[in-house]
C-alpha cells in the first residue's frame, strides 16, 4: 500500500513537473526578425564617409549646442539649483 502511494506522489510530481516546463516554454517570445538598432560603432563607420558639407552641418550643431548647454547652466546657477533639481532644470531646457 506504502509503495503505491510513494509511486502516486513520484508521478503527480514527475507529471507537475513537465506540465510546469511546458507552460514556460510556450510563453517564450520568439526572437524578432527586425534588424538591430543601430550601434555607436555602425555610426563611427558611417562618420568616416562624411563629406566636408556634413562636417560643417555638425560642427555648427554642436557649437550651438555647445552655447545653449552654457546659457541653461548660466540659469541653473542664478536659480541656485543644485543636484538632482539641477540636472532636471538643465535636461528640460536643452530640449
Amino acid at each position: 500500500m506504502t509503495m503505491t502511494r510513494i509511486r502516486t506522489v513520484i508521478l503527480s510530481i514527475t507529471m507537475l513537473t513537465l506540465f510546469a516546463s511546458a507552460t514556460a516554454f510556450a510563453q517564450t517570445q520568439p526572437q524578432s526578425t527586425t534588424k538591430p538598432a543601430e550601434t555607436a560603432a555602425n555610426k563611427m563607420d558611417d562618420v568616416s564617409k562624411w563629406t566636408q558639407k556634413q562636417w560643417d552641418a555638425a560642427k555648427a550643431k554642436w557649437s550651438e549646442e555647445k552655447a545653449k548647454w552654457a546659457d541653461c547652466q548660466k540659469q541653473a546657477d542664478k536659480k541656485t539649483l543644485s543636484g538632482r533639481d539641477s540636472w532636471s532644470f538643465l535636461y528640460n531646457c536643452m530640449k
